[in-house]
């Protein structure tokens, strides 16, 4: 078991873990985990099916006890206190488990009960309506979006101070998706931490300050949303005076031609030092240059590729 160098938590983050390891057999599903989320923030969690998000999130929460490697949920141990550290959170899991036979309004009930019933039950009314959810439906005849509307409810219905979402959006409609986006925002802005795995870029991209992204059970990137789609590539259009002989730009390192025009014009990104890329085109006959950032997703894919 790896040893831990954290001993106390931090009192600027929310969410602290490091060196977190799980296995499943011989499956290795988390090879070390290090997060820091701070209080306040939207922390996006990305990766495709079966990169490790939800293992992580479950350990973060002890609903399953790691190999190794320690965390703190708002200061809390969660392994020696997790009554107190999920009274404190929301958790929206990836797969939520109801009980058909009840309506929404019996099943939010029964959350609330097994809070204490902590759950001002006018709020659960405004969440509700808010996101067009029929709490007198029996589950069994709820589509899939709609059960999904429950589970969001049950994780913000108590409004905690920090929200652990597993593909919050899962099942919903586009207009939906963008109504609970909206709700996510106001906690946030009310004070709530928020961490969120999706494998949506888009909404990773639009709603979280910070993202990590994750790859076969270890983290390969940690940074703002906004630094990360500017510094990691870059893409150019260029057309040039007369024609020329591209093969002076395709070999420079780093450099994919995406679309050709003739040979006076190119369509090229580049995910290396730009430098080499400005000085070639120096010595070349450009007549116009456009540049444009690309969006998360597509760098999503230039690290799984």
């Amino acid at each position: 078991m790896k040893t831990n160098k954290m001993t106390k938590p931090n009192p600027d983050l929310a969410i602290q873990a490091q060196g977190l390891t799980k296995s499943y057999g011989k499956i290795q599903a988390l090879e070390g985990i290090d997060l820091e989320v701070k209080y306040g923030e939207i922390f996006g969690f990305l990766g495709p099916n079966g990169a490790g998000k939800t293992t992580t999130i479950r350990c973060l929460l002890d609903m399953i006890r790691p190999d190794g490697g320690i965390a703190y949920l708002l200061g809390i141990n969660p392994q020696e206190n997790p009554v107190k550290v999920q009274t404190m959170t929301g958790y929206l899991p990836g797969e939520m488990q109801f009980y058909d036979n009840l309506t929404a309004e019996g099943q939010l009930r029964f959350f609330s009960d097994m809070r204490n019933g902590r759950s001002d039950w006018s709020y659960v009314c405004n969440l509700a309506d808010q996101l067009d959810l029929d709490l007198k439906q029996p589950i069994k005849n709820l589509s899939k979006g709609n059960k999904q509307k429950i589970g969001v409810i049950q994780a913000l219905m108590h409004k905690p101070d920090l929200l652990l979402l597993d593909e919050p959006t899962s099942g919903l409609d586009p207009l939906m998706q963008q109504k609970v986006l909206v709700l996510l925002r106001e906690f946030n802005r009310q004070g709530t931490t928020i961490f969120f795995s999706s494998h949506v870029m888009s909404e990773v991209e639009n709603v979280a300050q910070r993202v990590a992204i994750i790859r076969a059970g270890k983290i390969i990137e940690i940074a703002e949303t906004e630094s990360l789609t500017h510094r990691t590539l870059n893409r150019f259009i260029v057309r040039f005076k007369q024609k020329i002989d591209i093969s002076q730009i395709s070999r420079l390192e780093g450099v994919s031609i995406l679309s050709q025009n003739g040979s006076d014009q190119i369509k090229f990104q580049t995910t290396g030092d730009i430098q080499k890329v400005i000085q070639t085109l120096g010595t070349l006959p450009v007549q116009d240059l456009e540049t444009e950032h690309p969006s998360l997703e597509e760098i999503f894919l230039t690290y799984y590729q």
